[in-house]
């Protein structure tokens, strides 16, 4: 493994990334290295230089034994939920988890019964479903659809069939279309939940991530009936770039909820932590907005020059901005290719990798999620790998 990074001291979001090979990359280090990986959904950048300091003051101490969270861990999150969502919550409300995809499986596992249906809403995150399946429960799906540049929620099938399920998970920012859903979208949403005794899962660790237009409302702000049947994960690990320390939290403010919640972590033992993620959280929230600004403006000129470049070279691919997230939703199906053919051409030809469409549902046939979270010249070189393979064939 590398020992040192070249690139502590360069501005965050110059003409820099980092460069991740041989450091145990899931993205980088699980493929061949000619191929230019935008598949999975981290952000190359260069973490925010205030978490670096820290770590590195901590490191100094050279023990790293048990620890806890403190009270500042708590605060942390309850003061830039209020910040920057203008929601209320209280210290009580939160529970640590060890990644959202865990805070979903604890969820799962509180909020329903083996034989119950689980909805979602493909073309989505292919975890609910695996994890639903994997613990026994039935899933349904209540497909979004296209209206316009944007997918939107099909309210009258699920109204339907919310009427046999016990448990709702909801993706917002949604990954991968890049919805940012309305408070009048989530409001709908959640009273029909309401009228038909159904719990909401709301995975938000997108929520960071918004174009500067759109605004991430949790859906358990919207009204204190729907935050009662109602746990919202989030985590700094997607917009601070630390998904790798696996730290995580629930806001659960029904407290037979939140008990129900521990239990099922409590069963698994797994509520340790550990010392850097809670320096990153605390950090990241406590110092972090104008990086994240920063960020967000970096992404959503990425989100407009991606665009632009394939409406204007490669036509046949659809596409469009996203609302939220640093992912973008290409649709394939023009080029006259079969899902397989898709998949070999992406990686044989254009030496690029996507992360395939169909994972999300068989909605996603045909589509393939670009991580747009890179340096921009790594797009350029994308970009221009896939419009001249398209053209030789």
């Amino acid at each position: 493994m590398k020992s040192s990074s070249p690139f502590n001291n360069v501005s965050t979001f110059s003409s820099h990334a980092v460069d991740r090979r041989e450091t145990f990359s899931e993205k980088y280090d699980l493929i061949s290295p000619d191929i230019i990986p935008l598949s999975v959904a981290d952000m190359d950048f260069p973490c925010m230089k205030e978490i670096t300091e820290e770590f590195n003051e901590r490191i100094l101490i050279p023990n790293y034994g048990y620890s806890f969270r403190g009270r500042d861990f708590y605060s942390s999150v309850k003061n830039r939920i209020e910040r920057l969502y203008n929601w209320k919550i209280e210290e009580s409300w939160i529970e640590f988890t060890p990644g959202v995809g865990a805070g979903v499986a604890f969820s799962i596992l509180s909020l329903s019964s083996p034989g119950s249906i689980v909805l979602t809403q493909p073309p989505v995150y292919p975890v609910f479903k695996r994890l639903a399946l994997n613990n026994g429960r039935n899933v349904v799906e209540n497909p979004m659809y296209r209206d316009g540049s944007r997918f939107v929620i099909d309210f009258d099938d699920l109204e339907k069939k919310l009427k046999n399920a016990g448990l709702l998970i909801l993706c917002n920012p949604h990954n991968p279309t890049g919805r940012v859903f309305t408070r009048e979208e989530l409001e709908r949403l959640g009273r029909l939940c309401l009228d038909n005794n159904v719990f909401i899962v709301s995975d938000e660790i997108h929520s960071d991530i918004v174009q500067e237009t759109y605004h991430h409302t949790p859906i358990a702000s919207v009204s204190r009936e729907i935050a009662e049947i109602t746990i919202t994960l989030m985590s700094p690990g997607k917009s601070f770039n630390l998904c790798g320390l696996s730290t995580s939290f629930a806001i659960i403010p029904d407290s037979s909820l939140k008990e129900k919640f521990q239990a099922e972590a409590n069963k698994l033992h797994i509520d340790q932590g550990n010392i850097f993620g809670v320096i990153g959280l605390q950090t990241a929230y406590d110092k972090g907005d104008e990086w994240l600004k920063e960020c967000n403006t970096y992404i959503s000129n990425n989100a407009v020059f991606v665009t632009e470049y394939i409406n204007l070279n490669i036509p046949l691919i659809k596409t469009y901005c996203p609302e939220g997230t640093f992912l973008m939703w290409l649709d394939f199906r023009h080029l006259g290719l079969n899902h397989n053919e898709l998949q070999k051409f992406l990686i044989e030809k254009a030496r690029i990798e996507l992360s395939d469409g169909l994972r999300y549902g068989k909605e996603g046939e045909g589509f393939m999620r670009m991580n747009i979270g890179t340096n921009r010249n790594i797009l350029e070189t994308a970009l221009e790998r896939l419009r001249k393979s398209i053209d030789e064939i």
